[in-house]
């Protein structure tokens, strides 16, 4: 059967070569099971058939049947007619109208023969209208059995090739009146506890549904079976992973460890923090390699769990390095950690892009001979010419901006891999983290250290700008700094996420070259300074610094400072044109305030016209400052590939009919299912599980990207 399925899609009848092309290079639909496998985006219910009494100008789609009494038409100009059908049931008389191919409908409609007529009505001169209805002659339609009409997706030159959603559905319906009954792919013992549909039953329901129950049942069916598969998948490589390699046993806890918590710990560590440095601990002396996502907030104190975790390495002779994405965040990661360690014999050495000659070489020889103990960098770290003595402990910080391939070389630096811990401060719902990151254990630190007090967070209008300078200068007055962040830099930069292309500002902050010397302006009694990303790194370097010392009251800047900047004193963040940012950059913006003791503000500037969604954005953030709601928000409004780094982390895989948004409790149904055959069948040698192993065969043959999923 996978032969009928694997059959080019040109020999279907009605495809042939050149519309075989335009669904290959639209869709990336190439053979029957890819045809099989494009489902209906939206559904009609066409078991019901009205009279033309009945018909109004508010309803949906509806059909009636009825027969044409007369044709008549309507010149629009001199090339273009409209064409008009007067039709009757014997109830009352509509219009059907075609502004085009209304050529063709006189041709091939005949007055007096019984027509099915399927479409919007509207009303038009008092009477109701039906424009470019669709068209069945009566007696070659069974209504009874017509059901609900599946729509498609398609695109405008789909539309040129004559492949609109109708002539898709008529393709689909070829398709699946020549197909034999299809195999199954789950076993008994998965679907029949579930009450599940049959995956014969399902493919054909989901195209042609005879009711909304049907439908739901071979959707939930579908689903399941995709997230089921993805699931076994991650499962089986994890497993693998575990099997294949041991882990560096660390099982003592020692002096560096022991007079860094007693003597430098900076204040009392949340339960949060002491459970997943437990955890952790219980990895590193499992045996077993570890592999553990650490989740929390900004400043939810990830760097200080990060440090013990690699106080415990060095305590049992080996080395440890965390890489960060960017220098600015290296640098930071560097400096808190020289400042929790203070005086202790513990050698930290920085190495990224900008590090050169002696200073290198003296690094290199440091990480060789084992006197180094902690390396941060960037990814200049996983360069060939890096060599450990003895690397034991990996952290990766914000590990979505890496490359899977980027993130292996590390572990190639040493004979077994080194016990790795990927640190994110963006909040990743659950049901995402189990499909992104479903090769690693989680461990979340869900509260914030003591005495912090939550950002207030407030929407502006931009006409309230003098009311927002005001603020802004109370704050600085009372001794605090201030950030202000733009989204473009220049003119010419088109905005990422908008409904307009110009904010419409009464003061004319358009960008933040203008901004600043608006700004500069409206505060001629402070000092400011700008970064953004095309300024050279010494200039930008020297511009933070400036900030960062109190040289400098107000900091105008693009996301650049979206990580790696702590300045406690700045108890401000204001996002001009916020309707431009999606929540999870918002958020992380937010969290460079509220860092000190001072109570915090974050306020979002935006044009008075702004469309559904951004209000919504908005409205979620002067909600709530938690961050895990915030990203289960993010993932229902935009959907996970278009979350932030879920490209490069593992969302390679193309979901064809689940939603991890919408679809949570299917995808721990799905996890829980592939836990269990994982447990029971962890070399994948079974033969009650054949089917399962051979289906997961056949699905990483497909140019689906598997690997990447770890």
């Amino acid at each position: 059967m996978t032969d009928v399925l694997s059959q080019d899609l040109q020999y279907l009848p009605g495809v042939g070569p050149n519309r075989k092309k335009t669904l290959s290079d639209e869709l990336g639909i190439h053979t029957f099971g890819d045809l099989l496998e494009y489902y209906p985006y939206k559904y009609v219910d066409r078991s019901k058939v009205y009279t033309v009494h009945e018909l109004t100008g508010d309803m949906p789609f509806v059909q009636v049947v009825g027969t044409i009494l007369s044709f008549e038409t309507f010149k629009m100009s001199a090339r273009k007619e409209r064409v008009v059908a007067h039709f009757s049931d014997g109830t009352g008389v509509c219009d059907l109208t075609w502004f085009n191919g209304g050529k063709y409908a006189k041709q091939n409609y005949r007055i007096g023969t019984e027509y099915l007529v399927f479409g919007k009505p509207t009303v038009f001169n008092n009477r109701i209208n039906i424009t470019h209805p669709d068209i069945d002659e009566a007696s070659k339609v069974d209504t009874s059995a017509m059901g609900m009409q599946p729509y498609y997706n398609t695109t405008e030159k789909m539309k040129k090739m004559g492949l609109n959603s109708r002539a898709v559905e008529r393709l689909t319906k070829t398709l699946i009146e020549k197909l034999p009954t299809l195999p199954e792919t789950l076993p008994d013992f998965i679907t029949g506890p579930h009450y599940m549909m049959g995956r014969d039953e399902a493919l054909r329901n989901v195209h042609y549904p005879q009711n909304a129950k049907l439908l739901e049942r071979a959707r939930v069916r579908l689903k399941f079976e995709e997230l089921f598969y993805v699931q076994l998948n991650i499962l089986r490589y994890a497993s693998d992973q575990r099997r294949k390699y041991r882990g560096y046993v660390f099982n003592h806890v020692g002096e560096t460890f022991n007079t860094f918590y007693r003597d430098h710990l900076p204040f009392q560590l949340t339960e949060a923090q002491k459970r997943v440095i437990r955890e952790i601990r219980k990895d590193m002396g499992s045996g077993r390699h570890m592999n553990r996502l650490l989740q929390g907030d900004v400043g939810s104190g990830k760097t200080l769990v990060a440090l013990m975790s690699m106080l415990i390495a060095i305590d049992n002779g080996y080395q440890a390095c965390i890489m960060a994405p960017t220098e600015i965040l290296a640098e930071q990661h560097l400096h808190t950690i020289m400042q929790f360690l203070g005086d202790m014999p513990v050698r930290v050495a920085l190495l990224t892009g900008i590090v050169k000659g002696r200073r290198r070489q003296e690094i290199f020889d440091g990480l060789l001979d084992g006197t180094i103990h902690i390396l941060v960098g960037t990814h200049a770290i996983i360069e060939d010419t890096v060599q450990f003595a003895r690397l034991g402990f990996v952290v990766v910080d914000e590990q979505h901006r890496f490359g899977v391939a980027q993130r292996a070389k590390l572990w190639n630096k040493s004979a077994n891999p080194p016990h790795v811990l990927v640190m994110t401060a963006t909040p990743i719902p659950r049901t995402l983290a189990m499909t992104l990151y479903g090769d690693l254990d989680v461990s979340v630190i869900d509260e914030l250290p003591p005495g912090r007090k939550p950002v207030v967070t407030q929407h502006y209008f931009d006409s309230r700008i003098t009311s927002l300078y005001n603020g802004i200068r109370k704050q600085i007055n009372l001794g605090r700094q201030v950030y202000i962040v733009f989204p473009l830099i220049e003119e010419s930069e088109r905005q990422r996420v908008g409904e307009s292309e110009d904010s419409g500002m009464e003061s004319d902050l358009k960008n933040l070259e203008q901004g600043f010397e608006v700004l500069r302006q409206a505060f001629p009694e402070f000092r400011l300074s700008k970064v953004h990303g095309k300024m050279k790194p010494a200039d930008k370097e020297a511009e933070m610094q400036r900030f960062v010392s109190g040289e400098t009251q107000i900091l105008i800047a693009t996301t650049v400072i979206e990580v790696g900047v702590n300045v406690p004193n700045a108890s401000v963040m204001i996002i001009m044109d916020a309707q431009r940012f999606g929540l999870s950059q918002l958020h992380q913006l937010r969290g460079r305030v509220g860092r000190g003791a001072d109570q915090s503000y974050c306020i979002l500037v935006t044009p008075y016209k702004i469309g559904e969604d951004t209000r919504k954005r908005i409205d979620i953030m002067c909600d709530t400052n938690d961050g895990f709601r915030i990203a289960e928000a993010d993932l229902k409004l935009r959907g996970p590939g278009d979350l932030e780094g879920t490209q490069q982390s593992g969302m390679a895989f193309d979901l064809k009919i689940a939603d991890i948004a919408r679809d949570g409790q299917l995808v721990q149904i799905a996890r829980d299912e592939a836990q269990r055959i994982i447990d029971d069948d962890p070399t994948c040698q079974s033969v009650k599980y054949q089917l399962l192993w051979n289906r997961l065969r056949e699905l990483r043959k497909t140019n689906i990207n598997w690997g990447v999923i770890s």
